[in-house]
């Protein structure tokens, strides 16, 4: 997986379409999803990474009990202060921080959650050793990450369609960073580096994308996400054409008025090992 420097950038208008069009098509269902699992856990402190816009922020406000602390983070200000803006049911700490460098003590939290955001982090055995310093010992590290591209319908056919504007020099965002991250072993491998217990528990969660028309993911996906960075360091005044074919490929393949399509993902529960007291000989 190898990140370009415009995979990571969330700023201008697309915090807002991201938030209003892409969260309730692809990541409202893997939050709630992934705020239940959390629930069983019950910790007492959570740090979000990669908080994005919120979503994941705001079902962990609603849906934890109200004595957790909650930090949620993001490398993104603009992201944040979206997120911010929108606000949540109960009280949530917002930072702007690296998650290759965390600010925060050692063995601060007794989970970290990370909602679709692996997939950005420039190294993940790296990140992922300082989201384990930050934990406590037994701590969870419970994190989601989308299938390979072929398995999200709606993805696939947007890349396929903004592809055929740019035959020589197609942009392959939403391939290679959202949908390049999902090979169990691979995941595993960089866990392991960072000392989590072997195997971590991976979860395959499939839902459906539902939109009113073929229009909203053209937009989500074309506007609302990285891959506008890259259709616009192509030629920046085709972003529109590249929106209207990706729509047009979604709706002659799903049809026009309301459609679905599935989404795929994995749910990643990885554990930091326990300490235990030392044992001592018996007299």
């Amino acid at each position: 997986m190898n990140l370009h420097d415009s995979d990571s950038v969330f700023a201008g208008s697309v915090p807002e379409l991201y938030d209003e069009l892409l969260v309730p098509l692809i990541f409202e269902p893997y939050a709630d999803d992934l705020v239940s699992r959390l629930s069983e856990f019950a910790p007492d402190s959570v740090l979000e990474v990669a908080a994005g816009s919120g979503v994941a922020s705001r079902a962990m406000s609603a849906g934890l009990d109200p004595s957790t602390t909650i930090v949620c983070s993001d490398l993104n200000q603009p992201m944040i202060d979206h997120a911010k803006a929108i606000g949540t049911a109960n009280q949530v700490e917002w930072r702007q921080a690296d998650v290759m460098d965390l600010p925060f003590e050692a063995e601060s939290f007794e989970a970290v959650v990370c909602q679709f955001g692996v997939m950005f982090f420039p190294d993940c055995a790296e990140a992922f050793s300082e989201i384990s310093r930050v934990l406590r010992p037994g701590g969870m590290f419970l994190f989601n990450v989308w299938d390979c591209i072929a398995e999200n319908e709606f993805a696939d056919v947007v890349t396929q369609a903004v592809a055929t504007l740019f035959p020589d020099d197609p942009p392959r965002f939403l391939d290679r960073t959202p949908h390049g991250y999902y090979e169990e072993s691979i995941i595993n491998g960089h866990l392991a580096a960072a000392g989590f217990d072997m195997p971590a528990d991976f979860d395959a969660v499939v839902e459906r994308s539902v939109a009113s028309s073929s229009e909203i993911p053209a937009i989500a996906y074309c506007q609302g996400t990285p891959l506008r960075n890259e259709i616009e360091e192509r030629d920046p005044g085709r972003l529109l054409e590249a929106t209207a074919a990706a729509s047009r490929a979604i709706a002659d393949r799903f049809g026009t008025g309301s459609i679905d399509g599935k989404i795929s993902g994995f749910v990643v529960s990885a554990r930091r090992p326990p300490v235990f007291p030392p044992q001592t000989e018996e007299t």
